[in-house]
């Protein structure tokens, strides 16, 4: 992962940087439901993951947003090329591990790649970052719940890295599959504009992860 500074003279959002960089509780976040039925499909026949999959689908479209792979640093901003995930990986015992993963590759080369990066990470079953934190995405998930909200911890006011995490899916009136997502961001860095794109690219982006299985 490469990263650069942003240059705060010509950062058109300075003020509302120095603003919510200022307050107790400065993160935004949002629950939305997201329709996952043919991603559901398409695991479930291919025998993969749905949640690695589905890791790989928000991975990419959070990559797609600047705002999302900018972290704070000191008083300024840096912006990376490309951000990891760090999620949680059960171990059996009612804990978890962390494990990361990068995701600049096709979804053939990843689900292969991810299978082994989680058995290892699962053997060595620690919460130990595997990486530099601060260049990944916190992701997590409650498979046993479908909800409506979600609080999620941070470390401080200066914490950047975007967490998301989904819940349980279950069937609507129309007999969909939809399954909370929850994202949380700082808003020094990430507005309800950035928000609304990440689920704009999630869709698109769970699409493409079938489409190209299907060439």
């Amino acid at each position: 992962m490469e990263r650069k500074l942003i240059d705060m003279n010509k950062y058109a959002r300075k003020a509302h940087f120095d603003y919510f960089l200022s307050l107790e509780n400065p993160h935004v976040g949002v629950t939305a439901d997201v329709d996952v039925t043919e991603l559901v499909t398409f695991c479930k026949e291919g025998g993969y993951s749905f949640y690695l999959t589905f890791m790989h689908a928000a991975a990419l479209a959070a990559n797609r947003i600047p705002e999302f792979r900018q972290r704070i640093s000191g008083n300024g901003i840096v912006e990376y090329d490309e951000c990891g995930t760090s999620h949680t990986e059960s171990v059996g015992d009612g804990t978890y591990c962390y494990c990361t993963l990068y995701h600049h590759m096709s979804f053939r080369e990843y689900i292969q790649y991810a299978e082994a990066q989680r058995k290892a990470c699962r053997e060595r079953n620690s919460i130990e970052e595997d990486d530099d934190a601060e260049g990944l995405y916190f992701v997590s998930s409650l498979p046993w719940l479908h909800y409506s909200a979600v609080i999620q911890p941070t470390a401080g006011r200066k914490d950047s890295n975007p967490r998301i995490t989904w819940g349980k899916y279950q069937k609507d009136h129309a007999g969909r599959l939809m399954m909370p997502v929850t994202v949380l961001c700082h808003h020094a860095l990430v507005d309800g504009l950035h928000l609304s794109r990440f689920y704009a690219n999630l869709d698109k982006e769970i699409y493409a992860i079938i489409e190209q299985s299907d060439n």
